[in-house]
């Protein structure tokens, strides 16, 4: 991963705690969702799994559930994606006879109870279905609002080709069972109204994830959820490990019901081949992949319906190569497409996974602690998609967007001669760049480059405003020729977030380098 840098920028970050306050329950307008005022409300969740052994929501033996749906708010965060076990709606002596005790004890996950007993006592004797309630009802007291997440059939981890509930008809998912459960649970949050949605089925998958099935079997889910709560956003994913919604191009979805219907789609540096972007040039891969992510499910976006990224991420390591530069490109496209969307996750450890007990998840935005981030450049990173950039009831905001650093170019009024830097993008100036004409302006200035690479890049009132190009597959780098043909580009300088002309780097077919310091969406 690269440096991290602009750390005095992300506790300005981390020191904002959003406007929770939003009037339920939300509904669908073209392809925003909306409150009951009309306004947008942008969906910017973390994952937090319930679905494992032992069918209770991770990290509750390692810090309080408050002090947990409290560190979720201060990073951000207005939502949650909650994820859950179909058994607990089908079985009701899983949900209502077992206890939070009982359950880690039969798993032998002993040092977990004592936790639980020390962090949270009031769920220990509780019965697994009303612990479950009472994450719901303190993330709605923290003002998170929750989509309730159908992850599986049985508790376990998730997800392959050859699991036995990959898709319907599967020995362990019958669609009726299923569609039963989904009624169900939503019948049970009829009235709860921070559950602003629900998720009918994570990552439909297997040899049999053909369309025909999904066209079968999906309505019927979705129905039932709606019959039992029409307050809720019925939200469904497609084939292929949720990668896949591109069989809805030449075949409409059939309700009864408006207003309601959310497509998801989940989008891993691995989906397309565990190594794909370390093996290819940055730009070249990062043009190719978002324009597939674009036609398997963006372009539901332009047909009119909310489109959910509720899964992705990577290791915050920084040690996996192809994860950092496919983060680079997600959050840009994010960011232009300005999605609602669900990180993977919030967890610090499991308590058990796949046999191992605390098995750490690297893609956890919270370390094995359960209180402290995990990396705060990765979750400054975040920062820059988690407001609405336009929609409807909002000013559209013209914006300058450095994805790497999720960030926004705007005036540095500190020096005598007007030059750029990076801010968040809450507090940047309105900026505009057209291609056609290829002035970058910064509220009302114009860019005006240097003739020599490494300086800053300076503001004028419009009598030397210089063209820029937009270069490379991307079209994220902002490049102009000096007075003697060399190549420049708009780039970061990591000491003082300045904006400066360097060599452009990384342009194409180059796999060696990472290209990020240059990468500058405009939104």
């Amino acid at each position: 991963m690269a440096r991290t840098i602009y750390l005095s920028l992300f506790l300005l970050f981390i020191s904002w705690i959003p406007n929770l306050t939003t009037s339920y329950p939300l509904s669908t307008k073209s392809r925003w969702i909306v409150d009951e005022k009309g306004q947008r409300v942008k969906l910017a969740c973390v994952n937090w799994p319930a679905h494992l052994q032992p069918a209770v929501a991770e990290g509750l033996s390692k810090q309080p559930l408050d002090s947990i749906s409290k560190k979720i708010v201060s990073m951000g965060f207005n939502c949650v994606r909650l994820t859950w076990p179909l058994d607990l709606m089908t079985n009701d002596t899983l949900a209502l006879k077992v206890t939070v005790k009982q359950s880690f004890e039969s798993l032998n996950l002993f040092d977990d109870v004592l936790g639980i007993q020390t962090n949270n006592p009031k769920i220990l004797n509780l019965p697994i279905f009303n612990a479950f309630q009472e994450v719901v009802s303190n993330l709605g007291q923290n003002g998170l609002m929750v989509i309730l997440d159908n992850h599986l059939t049985y508790p376990g981890w998730c997800c392959s080709d050859n699991d036995l509930d990959a898709f319907f008809g599967y020995p362990n998912f019958d669609p009726v069972v299923w569609a039963k459960g989904l009624s169900k649970m939503a019948t049970l949050f009829r009235n709860v109204t921070n559950v602003i949605g629900m998720s009918l089925r994570n990552e439909p998958r297997g040899t049999r994830d053909y369309p025909d099935l999904w066209f079968r079997f999906m309505p019927k889910g979705a129905e039932a959820v709606h019959a039992a709560n029409p307050e809720v956003l019925v939200i469904l994913s497609g084939i292929d490990f949720d990668t896949n919604l591109s069989f809805l191009r030449d075949r409409f979805f059939n309700v009864s019901f408006t207003d309601k219907l959310v497509f998801e789609q989940h989008w891993y540096s691995f989906s397309d081949g565990g190594d794909t972007w370390e093996k290819h040039n940055s730009n070249d891969i990062c043009a190719k992949i978002t324009e597939k992510v674009t036609h398997n499910g963006g372009f539901l976006l332009d047909r009119g319906f909310p489109l959910i990224l509720s899964e992705f991420g990577t290791d915050e390591r920084g040690v996996d190569v192809s994860g950092n530069r496919y983060m680079n490109c997600l959050v840009a496209w994010a960011a232009e497409k300005d999605l609602d969307w669900a990180v993977w996750a919030i967890t610090g450890d499991y308590y058990l996974r796949t046999g191992t007990k605390h098995m750490v998840e690297t893609y956890g935005v919270l370390d094995a602690t359960w209180k402290n981030v995990r990396n705060s450049t990765y979750l400054q990173k975040l920062s820059g998609i988690q407001h609405p950039f336009r929609g409807p009831g909002l000013q559209d905001k013209k914006a300058i967007f450095h994805p790497h650093t999720g960030l926004c170019i705007t005036n540095n009024h500190s020096g005598n001669v007007p030059t750029l830097r990076l801010e968040q993008c809450t507090k940047s100036e309105p900026s505009s760049f057209n291609p056609k004409e290829g002035i970058l302006w910064i509220n009302k200035m114009c860019v005006e480059t240097p003739d020599v690479a490494g300086q800053k890049v300076k503001l004028g009132v419009g009598t030397k405003c210089s063209k820029l190009g937009q270069t490379s597959a991307t079209n994220m780098h902002l490049s102009f020729k000096t007075s003697k043909g060399m190549l420049l580009c708009l780039d970061v300088n990591e000491g003082d977030n300045s904006i400066v002309a360097n060599p452009c780097k990384c342009l194409t077919k180059d796999t060696s380098c990472d290209p990020a310091s240059q990468w500058f969406k405009v939104l």
